[in-house]
């Protein structure tokens, strides 16, 4: 089981939108340093919605090469699409992932059946693990409990990414699911509290520019060390919010290029974070220790 702290990794770019390949290398080697336990490639924060099937692809084979197994590498090849999620999916299970990420299906808002059919598919097709990512403000579709509870049964589902932020769903999913299967974070600013509650770990957002905190608190977290855990994340709340003043990777992006890790491009319909915003970032970043 993958647990701790999971990066949702940036891709980097330049101002021309072109993929940072160098950037990317520097930002992979820096997380395992600093003690990220796993990497998520191409994942919302990584831009796939914007990123080409071949850029896509390629990112993931570099990151999976350049780890080496040192720890554990995480794909995101969701789609609205069936067929391409599958496609993805074989695709980087034969690159050498470790696991995939699979969000679900947006724009055409399938029922809870067609979610379970959907996933299915993929696990039938594809014998690499995989997660779950139910994510509804960005695909306006809910994933619900009894929904995971049925996709629970088949083997090589085994997590789920909830980011709804509700920890109440979050502690109804620990409630229902079997004790292997791995309930994640993907909201920073509840992470904590669920991997207090029994949660697996936090595949994170703040983590791109706080690894070695993010990593630390889910470590205490994780063992149970409470008060060690919500001393660290109390250092990095704000992070948590102001990390999302604009759609994500916006906020995350800029912070980056702050810190001198990455030109700072991103591409449309995404542009970079508004001028009145500069300032709230930075201070956030001054407040958490970072610049």
């Amino acid at each position: 089981m993958f647990s701790g702290s999971m990066v949702a990794l940036a891709t980097p770019m330049y101002a021309d939108g072109s993929l940072d390949w160098d950037s990317l290398h520097n930002l992979v080697e820096w997380h395992i340093e600093q003690g990220t336990r796993a990497l998520v490639a191409v994942g919302t924060t990584g831009e796939s919605a914007t990123l080409d099937v071949n850029e896509h692809l390629e990112v993931i084979r570099r990151v999976v090469d350049q780890v080496a197994g040192r720890v554990p590498v995480i794909a995101g090849t969701g789609a609205n699409s069936t067929q391409e999620a599958i496609e993805l999916t074989e695709t980087a299970s034969k690159c050498g992932a470790d696991a995939c990420l699979l969000v679900t299906p947006y724009y055409n808002k399938p029922t809870q059946e067609g979610l379970y059919q959907h996933y299915k598919a993929i696990a039938k097709a594809v014998a690499i693990p995989q997660i779950l990512y139910n994510v509804p403000g960005r695909t306006a579709v809910d994933m619900l409990p009894e929904t995971v509870r049925r996709l629970a049964a088949i083997g090589n589902i085994v997590g789920i990414k909830e980011a709804t932020g509700d920890l109440d769903r979050a502690r109804e999913l620990l409630e229902i699911l079997p004790r292997d299967f791995a309930v994640y974070s993907g909201d920073d600013a509840t992470a904590l509290e669920l991997m207090l509650a029994g949660g697996h770990g936090d595949i994170s957002v703040t983590a791109n520019v706080a690894p070695a905190a993010v990593a630390q608190m889910c470590e205490a977290a994780l063992g149970g060390d409470s008060g060690t855990a919500r001393a660290i994340d109390e250092r990095i709340r704000i992070l948590h919010k102001v990390l999302f003043v604009e759609s994500n990777p916006i906020p995350v992006k800029w912070a980056l290029r702050e810190m001198g890790r990455v030109d700072g491009g991103i591409r449309l319909p995404l542009t970079s974070l508004s001028p009145e915003h500069h300032a709230t970032v930075r201070e956030a970043l001054r407040s958490a220790g970072i610049l």
